[in-house]
Protein backbone atom coordinates (compact mmCIF):
# COMPACT_ATOMS: atom_id res chain seq x y z
CA UNK A 1 0.00 0.00 0.00
CA UNK A 2 2.83 2.38 0.93
CA UNK A 3 4.69 1.73 -2.32
CA UNK A 4 1.47 2.22 -4.25
CA UNK A 5 1.05 5.64 -2.66
CA UNK A 6 4.69 6.45 -3.47
CA UNK A 7 4.25 5.45 -7.10
CA UNK A 8 1.26 7.72 -7.32
CA UNK A 9 3.25 10.79 -6.30
CA UNK A 10 4.99 13.14 -8.71
CA UNK A 11 8.72 12.77 -9.32
CA UNK A 12 9.33 15.95 -7.31
CA UNK A 13 7.39 14.63 -4.34
CA UNK A 14 9.18 11.27 -4.51
CA UNK A 15 12.53 13.06 -4.56
CA UNK A 16 11.57 15.22 -1.56
CA UNK A 17 10.46 12.13 0.35
CA UNK A 18 13.75 10.46 -0.47
CA UNK A 19 15.71 13.39 0.95
CA UNK A 20 13.57 13.38 4.09
CA UNK A 21 14.05 9.65 4.51
CA UNK A 22 17.83 9.97 4.48
CA UNK A 23 17.87 13.34 6.31
CA UNK A 24 19.88 15.08 3.58
CA UNK A 25 19.53 18.15 1.37
CA UNK A 26 20.58 19.22 -2.12
CA UNK A 27 23.61 21.50 -2.48
CA UNK A 28 24.08 24.00 -5.28
CA UNK A 29 27.24 23.52 -7.33
CA UNK A 30 28.53 26.86 -5.98
CA UNK A 31 28.15 25.78 -2.36
CA UNK A 32 29.61 22.35 -3.10
CA UNK A 33 32.64 24.00 -4.74
CA UNK A 34 33.09 26.34 -1.78
CA UNK A 35 33.86 23.23 0.27
CA UNK A 36 35.49 20.97 -2.33
CA UNK A 37 37.38 23.18 -4.81
CA UNK A 38 40.46 23.12 -2.59
CA UNK A 39 40.63 19.34 -2.16
CA UNK A 40 39.40 18.07 -5.55
CA UNK A 41 42.11 16.73 -7.87
CA UNK A 42 42.71 19.08 -10.83
CA UNK A 43 42.29 16.14 -13.19
CA UNK A 44 38.96 15.07 -11.73
CA UNK A 45 36.96 16.59 -14.59
CA UNK A 46 39.05 14.63 -17.10
CA UNK A 47 37.83 11.32 -15.72
CA UNK A 48 34.40 12.08 -14.29
CA UNK A 49 31.50 14.51 -14.54
CA UNK A 50 30.02 15.69 -11.23
CA UNK A 51 26.24 15.63 -11.56
CA UNK A 52 24.39 15.81 -8.23
CA UNK A 53 25.43 17.34 -4.92
CA UNK A 54 24.07 16.52 -1.46
CA UNK A 55 24.89 17.04 2.19
CA UNK A 56 23.53 16.12 5.58
CA UNK A 57 21.25 18.78 7.03
CA UNK A 58 24.09 20.13 9.19
CA UNK A 59 26.64 19.93 6.32
CA UNK A 60 28.95 17.75 8.39
CA UNK A 61 29.05 15.37 5.41
CA UNK A 62 28.72 16.07 1.71
CA UNK A 63 28.53 13.86 -1.34
CA UNK A 64 28.49 13.84 -5.13
CA UNK A 65 27.16 11.56 -7.87
CA UNK A 66 29.69 11.19 -10.70
CA UNK A 67 29.46 9.90 -14.26
CA UNK A 68 32.56 7.99 -15.36
CA UNK A 69 33.64 9.52 -18.68
CA UNK A 70 35.48 6.35 -19.72
CA UNK A 71 32.71 3.76 -19.59
CA UNK A 72 29.67 6.00 -18.97
CA UNK A 73 28.54 4.34 -15.74
CA UNK A 74 28.04 6.12 -12.41
CA UNK A 75 29.47 6.25 -8.93
CA UNK A 76 29.51 8.37 -5.80
CA UNK A 77 31.93 9.93 -3.31
CA UNK A 78 31.13 10.75 0.32
CA UNK A 79 33.30 13.35 2.04
CA UNK A 80 33.84 14.30 5.67
CA UNK A 81 36.16 16.70 7.44
CA UNK A 82 39.58 15.46 8.51
CA UNK A 83 41.45 16.65 11.61
CA UNK A 84 42.28 19.93 9.86
CA UNK A 85 38.68 20.53 8.83
CA UNK A 86 39.21 19.65 5.16
CA UNK A 87 36.56 17.69 3.29
CA UNK A 88 38.11 14.44 2.05
CA UNK A 89 36.85 11.12 0.75
CA UNK A 90 35.57 8.69 3.40
CA UNK A 91 33.45 6.42 1.19
CA UNK A 92 32.89 5.74 -2.51
CA UNK A 93 31.19 3.41 -4.94
CA UNK A 94 31.59 2.74 -8.66
CA UNK A 95 30.03 0.86 -11.62
CA UNK A 96 26.34 1.60 -11.03
CA UNK A 97 23.48 3.18 -12.88
CA UNK A 98 22.60 6.75 -11.91
CA UNK A 99 19.63 5.91 -9.71
CA UNK A 100 21.61 3.28 -7.80
CA UNK A 101 24.54 5.67 -7.35
CA UNK A 102 22.25 8.33 -5.90
CA UNK A 103 20.60 5.89 -3.48
CA UNK A 104 23.96 4.46 -2.40
CA UNK A 105 25.28 7.97 -1.77
CA UNK A 106 22.28 9.00 0.33
CA UNK A 107 22.54 5.79 2.30
CA UNK A 108 26.25 6.42 2.88
CA UNK A 109 25.58 9.95 4.12
CA UNK A 110 22.95 8.72 6.56
CA UNK A 111 25.05 5.82 7.85
CA UNK A 112 28.05 8.04 8.58
CA UNK A 113 25.81 10.71 10.08
CA UNK A 114 24.15 8.17 12.37
CA UNK A 115 27.52 7.43 13.99
CA UNK A 116 27.56 10.95 15.44
CA UNK A 117 31.11 11.45 14.25
CA UNK A 118 32.01 14.91 12.90
CA UNK A 119 35.73 14.36 12.28
CA UNK A 120 37.08 11.62 10.02
CA UNK A 121 40.87 11.31 10.44
CA UNK A 122 42.89 10.38 7.36
CA UNK A 123 46.10 9.57 9.22
CA UNK A 124 48.29 12.08 7.42
CA UNK A 125 47.16 15.38 8.94
CA UNK A 126 50.25 15.82 11.11
CA UNK A 127 52.60 15.22 8.19
CA UNK A 128 51.52 18.16 6.00
CA UNK A 129 51.90 21.86 6.69
CA UNK A 130 48.57 22.98 5.27
CA UNK A 131 46.08 24.89 7.38
CA UNK A 132 46.03 28.58 8.29
CA UNK A 133 43.82 30.48 10.75
CA UNK A 134 43.44 33.74 8.88
CA UNK A 135 41.12 35.74 11.12
CA UNK A 136 42.35 35.27 14.69
CA UNK A 137 44.54 38.37 15.29
CA UNK A 138 48.23 37.66 15.87
CA UNK A 139 49.15 41.31 16.52
CA UNK A 140 47.77 44.05 18.76
CA UNK A 141 44.67 45.93 17.58
CA UNK A 142 46.59 49.11 16.81
CA UNK A 143 48.68 47.26 14.20
CA UNK A 144 45.77 45.70 12.30
CA UNK A 145 45.22 46.91 8.75
CA UNK A 146 41.96 48.94 8.46
CA UNK A 147 40.67 46.66 5.69
CA UNK A 148 41.40 43.54 7.72
CA UNK A 149 39.47 44.96 10.67
CA UNK A 150 36.60 45.84 8.37
CA UNK A 151 36.24 42.43 6.74
CA UNK A 152 36.87 40.45 9.93
CA UNK A 153 34.38 42.34 12.07
CA UNK A 154 31.45 43.44 9.91
CA UNK A 155 28.46 41.41 8.78
CA UNK A 156 28.91 42.65 5.21
CA UNK A 157 31.85 40.30 4.74
CA UNK A 158 30.49 37.10 6.28
CA UNK A 159 30.49 35.51 2.78
CA UNK A 160 34.16 36.35 2.24
CA UNK A 161 35.15 35.10 5.69
CA UNK A 162 33.32 31.83 5.13
CA UNK A 163 34.88 30.98 1.79
CA UNK A 164 38.34 32.16 2.87
CA UNK A 165 38.14 29.99 5.98
CA UNK A 166 37.41 26.94 3.81
CA UNK A 167 40.26 27.79 1.46
CA UNK A 168 42.81 28.37 4.20
CA UNK A 169 42.41 24.85 5.58
CA UNK A 170 44.33 23.79 2.45
CA UNK A 171 46.80 26.70 2.22
CA UNK A 172 50.46 26.34 3.18
CA UNK A 173 52.24 29.30 4.80
CA UNK A 174 55.71 28.73 3.35
CA UNK A 175 57.27 31.91 4.77
CA UNK A 176 55.68 31.64 8.20
CA UNK A 177 54.50 35.26 8.11
CA UNK A 178 51.45 35.07 5.86
CA UNK A 179 48.89 35.62 8.63
CA UNK A 180 50.78 38.53 10.18
CA UNK A 181 51.17 40.26 6.80
CA UNK A 182 47.54 39.66 5.79
CA UNK A 183 46.43 41.29 9.04
CA UNK A 184 48.83 44.24 8.83
CA UNK A 185 50.96 45.84 6.12
CA UNK A 186 50.53 43.17 3.45
CA UNK A 187 46.75 42.91 3.33
CA UNK A 188 46.41 43.72 -0.37
CA UNK A 189 49.37 41.68 -1.57
CA UNK A 190 48.32 38.63 0.43
CA UNK A 191 44.72 38.97 -0.80
CA UNK A 192 46.09 38.98 -4.36
CA UNK A 193 48.02 35.77 -3.63
CA UNK A 194 44.91 34.08 -2.27
CA UNK A 195 42.96 35.12 -5.33
CA UNK A 196 45.64 33.65 -7.62
CA UNK A 197 45.59 30.42 -5.61
CA UNK A 198 41.83 30.09 -6.14
CA UNK A 199 41.95 30.99 -9.85
CA UNK A 200 44.81 28.60 -10.64
CA UNK A 201 43.03 25.70 -8.94
CA UNK A 202 39.84 26.50 -10.80
CA UNK A 203 41.69 26.34 -14.12
CA UNK A 204 42.52 22.72 -13.42
CA UNK A 205 46.19 23.17 -12.49
CA UNK A 206 48.17 21.34 -9.83
CA UNK A 207 49.27 24.19 -7.55
CA UNK A 208 52.17 24.11 -5.10
CA UNK A 209 53.86 26.71 -2.89
CA UNK A 210 57.60 26.45 -3.58
CA UNK A 211 60.08 27.18 -0.82
CA UNK A 212 61.43 29.84 -0.80
CA UNK A 213 60.21 31.27 -4.15
CA UNK A 214 58.45 32.04 -6.46
CA UNK A 215 54.94 32.16 -4.99
CA UNK A 216 53.38 29.39 -7.08
CA UNK A 217 54.30 26.36 -9.13
CA UNK A 218 51.51 25.33 -11.50
CA UNK A 219 51.55 22.04 -13.42
CA UNK A 220 49.44 20.48 -16.14
CA UNK A 221 50.75 17.16 -17.43
CA UNK A 222 54.39 17.63 -18.37
CA UNK A 223 54.07 21.43 -18.44
CA UNK A 224 55.23 23.53 -15.51
CA UNK A 225 54.91 27.28 -14.95
CA UNK A 226 56.19 29.37 -12.04
CA UNK A 227 54.32 32.48 -10.93
CA UNK A 228 55.49 35.36 -8.75
CA UNK A 229 52.84 37.72 -7.34
CA UNK A 230 53.49 41.47 -7.64
CA UNK A 231 51.47 44.43 -6.38
CA UNK A 232 51.54 48.13 -7.16
CA UNK A 233 51.43 49.86 -3.77
CA UNK A 234 50.90 53.43 -2.51
CA UNK A 235 53.86 55.72 -3.07
CA UNK A 236 56.31 56.51 -0.29
CA UNK A 237 54.65 57.41 2.99
CA UNK A 238 51.16 57.51 1.51
CA UNK A 239 48.92 55.54 3.87
CA UNK A 240 47.22 52.48 2.40
CA UNK A 241 43.61 52.85 1.19
CA UNK A 242 40.98 52.18 3.83
CA UNK A 243 37.29 51.17 3.56
CA UNK A 244 36.32 54.71 4.56
CA UNK A 245 38.20 56.32 1.64
CA UNK A 246 36.05 57.64 -1.16
CA UNK A 247 36.97 56.77 -4.75
CA UNK A 248 38.88 59.42 -6.67
CA UNK A 249 36.81 60.65 -9.62
CA UNK A 250 38.77 62.07 -12.55
CA UNK A 251 37.87 63.57 -15.88
CA UNK A 252 38.43 61.56 -19.04
CA UNK A 253 41.24 63.91 -20.03
CA UNK A 254 43.07 63.53 -16.70
CA UNK A 255 42.65 59.75 -16.75
CA UNK A 256 44.04 59.56 -20.29
CA UNK A 257 47.07 61.61 -19.30
CA UNK A 258 47.79 59.49 -16.21
CA UNK A 259 47.52 56.29 -18.27
CA UNK A 260 50.25 57.63 -20.53
CA UNK A 261 52.49 59.05 -17.79
CA UNK A 262 52.13 58.15 -14.10
CA UNK A 263 50.52 54.71 -14.26
CA UNK A 264 53.09 53.05 -16.55
CA UNK A 265 55.73 54.25 -14.09
CA UNK A 266 53.80 52.69 -11.20
CA UNK A 267 53.55 49.36 -13.01
CA UNK A 268 57.12 49.66 -14.21
CA UNK A 269 58.51 50.27 -10.75
CA UNK A 270 56.85 47.15 -9.34
CA UNK A 271 57.83 44.92 -12.27
CA UNK A 272 61.34 46.34 -12.46
CA UNK A 273 61.94 45.54 -8.79
CA UNK A 274 60.99 41.90 -9.39
CA UNK A 275 63.04 41.74 -12.58
CA UNK A 276 66.10 42.96 -10.72
CA UNK A 277 65.61 40.93 -7.57
CA UNK A 278 68.91 40.20 -5.84
CA UNK A 279 68.31 36.49 -6.39
CA UNK A 280 66.82 36.23 -9.91
CA UNK A 281 63.80 33.96 -9.89
CA UNK A 282 64.75 32.33 -13.19
CA UNK A 283 68.06 31.17 -11.69
CA UNK A 284 66.39 29.18 -8.89
CA UNK A 285 67.16 25.51 -9.54
CA UNK A 286 63.58 24.32 -9.93
CA UNK A 287 62.62 27.30 -12.12
CA UNK A 288 65.48 26.95 -14.61
CA UNK A 289 64.18 26.00 -18.04
CA UNK A 290 60.51 26.70 -17.25
CA UNK A 291 58.23 29.66 -18.06
CA UNK A 292 58.13 32.35 -15.37
CA UNK A 293 55.13 34.68 -14.99
CA UNK A 294 54.79 37.90 -13.02
CA UNK A 295 51.18 38.28 -11.79
CA UNK A 296 50.48 41.92 -11.00
CA UNK A 297 47.60 43.83 -9.39
CA UNK A 298 47.25 47.55 -8.76
CA UNK A 299 46.47 48.71 -5.21
CA UNK A 300 48.18 52.11 -5.26
CA UNK A 301 44.94 53.95 -4.40
CA UNK A 302 41.34 53.01 -3.66
CA UNK A 303 39.79 51.33 -6.71
CA UNK A 304 42.79 52.22 -8.89
CA UNK A 305 42.60 48.81 -10.55
CA UNK A 306 39.30 49.91 -12.12
CA UNK A 307 40.97 52.21 -14.65
CA UNK A 308 44.69 51.46 -14.97
CA UNK A 309 44.78 48.23 -17.01
CA UNK A 310 45.19 50.03 -20.34
CA UNK A 311 48.41 51.57 -19.04
CA UNK A 312 49.80 48.11 -18.27
CA UNK A 313 49.29 46.81 -21.81
CA UNK A 314 50.81 49.95 -23.31
CA UNK A 315 53.82 49.78 -21.00
CA UNK A 316 54.49 46.08 -21.55
CA UNK A 317 54.54 46.37 -25.34
CA UNK A 318 55.73 49.98 -25.69
CA UNK A 319 52.73 51.17 -27.69
CA UNK A 320 49.70 53.43 -27.40
CA UNK A 321 46.41 53.37 -29.27
CA UNK A 322 43.98 55.83 -30.74
CA UNK A 323 40.92 55.34 -32.94
CA UNK A 324 38.61 57.08 -35.39
CA UNK A 325 35.69 56.16 -37.65
CA UNK A 326 36.23 56.36 -41.41
CA UNK A 327 33.75 57.70 -43.94
CA UNK A 328 31.98 54.34 -44.00
CA UNK A 329 31.46 54.35 -40.24
CA UNK A 330 34.05 51.65 -39.65
CA UNK A 331 36.27 51.77 -36.59
CA UNK A 332 39.95 52.29 -37.37
CA UNK A 333 42.47 51.71 -34.57
CA UNK A 334 45.91 53.24 -34.89
CA UNK A 335 48.93 52.09 -32.93
CA UNK A 336 51.95 54.23 -32.13
CA UNK A 337 55.30 53.28 -30.67
CA UNK A 338 56.11 54.77 -27.25
CA UNK A 339 59.72 55.17 -26.17
CA UNK A 340 59.45 56.80 -22.76
CA UNK A 341 57.02 57.52 -19.94
CA UNK A 342 57.54 60.64 -17.82
CA UNK A 343 55.76 61.98 -14.77
CA UNK A 344 56.85 64.77 -12.40
CA UNK A 345 60.45 64.52 -13.48
CA UNK A 346 60.71 60.73 -13.37
CA UNK A 347 61.32 58.84 -16.60
CA UNK A 348 61.30 55.15 -17.50
CA UNK A 349 61.68 53.47 -20.89
CA UNK A 350 58.51 51.94 -22.29
CA UNK A 351 58.25 48.34 -23.44
CA UNK A 352 58.94 46.18 -20.38
CA UNK A 353 59.26 43.04 -22.50
CA UNK A 354 62.00 44.73 -24.55
CA UNK A 355 64.17 45.55 -21.54
CA UNK A 356 67.37 43.75 -20.57
CA UNK A 357 66.68 40.48 -18.69
CA UNK A 358 62.95 40.66 -19.48
CA UNK A 359 63.34 37.73 -21.89
CA UNK A 360 63.32 35.59 -18.73
CA UNK A 361 59.70 36.60 -18.06
CA UNK A 362 57.33 34.58 -20.23
CA UNK A 363 54.20 36.63 -19.52
CA UNK A 364 52.54 39.10 -17.18
CA UNK A 365 49.21 38.15 -15.62
CA UNK A 366 46.77 40.85 -14.52
CA UNK A 367 43.28 41.20 -13.08
CA UNK A 368 41.26 44.07 -11.72
CA UNK A 369 39.14 41.59 -9.75
CA UNK A 370 41.63 40.09 -7.31
CA UNK A 371 40.19 41.93 -4.32
CA UNK A 372 38.28 41.04 -1.19
CA UNK A 373 35.04 41.91 -3.00
CA UNK A 374 35.66 38.92 -5.29
CA UNK A 375 35.74 36.61 -2.27
CA UNK A 376 32.59 38.23 -0.94
CA UNK A 377 30.71 37.67 -4.21
CA UNK A 378 31.89 34.07 -4.53
CA UNK A 379 30.91 33.44 -0.92
CA UNK A 380 27.50 34.98 -1.50
CA UNK A 381 26.91 32.81 -4.58
CA UNK A 382 27.74 29.80 -2.39
CA UNK A 383 24.94 30.78 -0.03
CA UNK A 384 26.98 32.35 2.78
CA UNK A 385 25.89 35.57 4.46
CA UNK A 386 22.90 36.91 6.37
CA UNK A 387 19.38 36.26 5.00
CA UNK A 388 18.78 40.00 4.56
CA UNK A 389 22.02 40.60 2.69
CA UNK A 390 21.78 41.89 -0.87
CA UNK A 391 24.73 42.30 -3.18
CA UNK A 392 24.88 44.04 -6.56
CA UNK A 393 27.64 44.09 -9.16
CA UNK A 394 28.01 46.57 -11.98
CA UNK A 395 30.84 47.27 -14.36
CA UNK A 396 32.15 47.13 -17.90
CA UNK A 397 32.98 44.06 -19.97
CA UNK A 398 34.35 43.44 -23.43
CA UNK A 399 31.92 44.16 -26.26
CA UNK A 400 32.36 41.52 -28.95
CA UNK A 401 31.82 43.94 -31.83
CA UNK A 402 34.73 44.79 -34.12
CA UNK A 403 33.22 48.21 -34.67
CA UNK A 404 32.76 49.12 -30.99
CA UNK A 405 34.99 51.71 -29.39
CA UNK A 406 33.61 51.33 -25.86
CA UNK A 407 33.07 48.32 -23.57
CA UNK A 408 29.62 47.08 -22.60
CA UNK A 409 27.95 48.00 -19.32
CA UNK A 410 26.54 45.24 -17.14
CA UNK A 411 24.67 45.10 -13.84
CA UNK A 412 23.12 42.27 -11.85
CA UNK A 413 22.29 41.16 -8.35
CA UNK A 414 24.73 38.63 -6.94
CA UNK A 415 22.00 36.13 -6.19
CA UNK A 416 22.55 32.39 -5.66
CA UNK A 417 20.94 30.36 -8.40
CA UNK A 418 20.40 33.38 -10.66
CA UNK A 419 23.91 34.37 -11.78
CA UNK A 420 27.29 32.67 -11.98
CA UNK A 421 30.86 33.86 -11.62
CA UNK A 422 34.23 32.16 -11.83
CA UNK A 423 37.45 32.89 -9.99
CA UNK A 424 39.41 33.33 -13.24
CA UNK A 425 36.88 35.72 -14.75
CA UNK A 426 38.62 38.98 -15.73
CA UNK A 427 42.18 37.63 -15.81
CA UNK A 428 44.41 38.74 -18.68
CA UNK A 429 47.69 37.09 -19.73
CA UNK A 430 50.08 39.33 -21.67
CA UNK A 431 52.58 37.13 -23.50
CA UNK A 432 56.20 38.21 -24.01
CA UNK A 433 57.07 38.04 -27.74
CA UNK A 434 60.77 37.76 -26.83
CA UNK A 435 60.40 35.15 -24.08
CA UNK A 436 63.22 32.65 -23.69
CA UNK A 437 60.63 30.10 -22.58
CA UNK A 438 57.28 30.89 -24.25
CA UNK A 439 54.18 29.98 -22.31
CA UNK A 440 51.62 27.52 -23.68
CA UNK A 441 48.46 29.59 -23.39
CA UNK A 442 46.24 26.49 -23.43
CA UNK A 443 47.35 25.82 -19.86
CA UNK A 444 45.24 28.82 -18.83
CA UNK A 445 41.87 28.37 -20.51
CA UNK A 446 38.93 30.65 -19.85
CA UNK A 447 40.94 33.85 -19.48
CA UNK A 448 42.00 36.58 -21.93
CA UNK A 449 45.31 36.15 -23.75
CA UNK A 450 47.18 38.95 -25.52
CA UNK A 451 50.02 38.48 -28.02
CA UNK A 452 52.30 40.97 -29.78
CA UNK A 453 52.82 39.82 -33.37
CA UNK A 454 54.17 41.94 -36.25
CA UNK A 455 53.94 45.03 -34.05
CA UNK A 456 50.23 44.46 -33.46
CA UNK A 457 48.40 43.23 -30.36
CA UNK A 458 46.24 40.16 -31.01
CA UNK A 459 43.81 39.06 -28.31
CA UNK A 460 41.83 35.91 -27.52
CA UNK A 461 38.93 36.82 -25.26
CA UNK A 462 36.31 34.70 -23.46
CA UNK A 463 32.64 35.35 -24.09
CA UNK A 464 32.33 37.36 -20.86
CA UNK A 465 35.43 39.32 -19.93
CA UNK A 466 34.93 42.09 -17.34
CA UNK A 467 37.44 44.91 -17.38
CA UNK A 468 36.27 46.44 -14.14
CA UNK A 469 33.37 46.29 -11.71
CA UNK A 470 31.94 47.68 -8.49
CA UNK A 471 30.22 45.68 -5.75
CA UNK A 472 27.45 47.17 -3.61
CA UNK A 473 26.87 45.27 -0.39
CA UNK A 474 23.67 45.90 1.57
CA UNK A 475 22.02 44.52 4.69
CA UNK A 476 18.42 45.58 5.38
CA UNK A 477 16.72 48.45 3.60
CA UNK A 478 18.15 51.23 5.76
CA UNK A 479 21.71 50.02 6.16
CA UNK A 480 24.19 49.75 3.28
CA UNK A 481 27.90 49.71 2.65
CA UNK A 482 29.98 50.09 -0.49
CA UNK A 483 33.08 47.90 -0.81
Amino acid sequence: MGQARLRGKSSGERFTNLLDEYRVKVLTVERYNAFIAWTRSPIADRVGEELEFFSTKDEVLIGVVIRDLTDNDFGFVTLGRDEKGRFRCIDLGVSMNRTEARHRLLKSLKQHSDTGETVFPQGDEREDAAGVDLFTPVVTVDKLHPSFKHISETDYFIPARAILSEMMRHFTDVDGNFIEQFQTTGFDSRTWELYLFAALLEMGLFVEKPNPAPDFKARLGYKTVFIEAVTVNPTGNTPPPTPEDQPVFRSIEETKELIETKIPIKFGSALWSKLNHKSPYWEIDQVVGHPLVFAIADFHEKQSMMWTSTALMNYLYGVSHDFFYDDNGQLVITQMKVDMHEFEGKKIPSGFFMQEKAENISAVLFSASGTISKFNRMGRLAGFGLPSQRMYRMGFCHRHDDNADLPEYFVHEVEPGKVTETWAEGLSMFHNPLAKHPLDWTMFLGIAHHFFDDNLIRSILPEFHPYTSWTWNCIDRNDSSQD
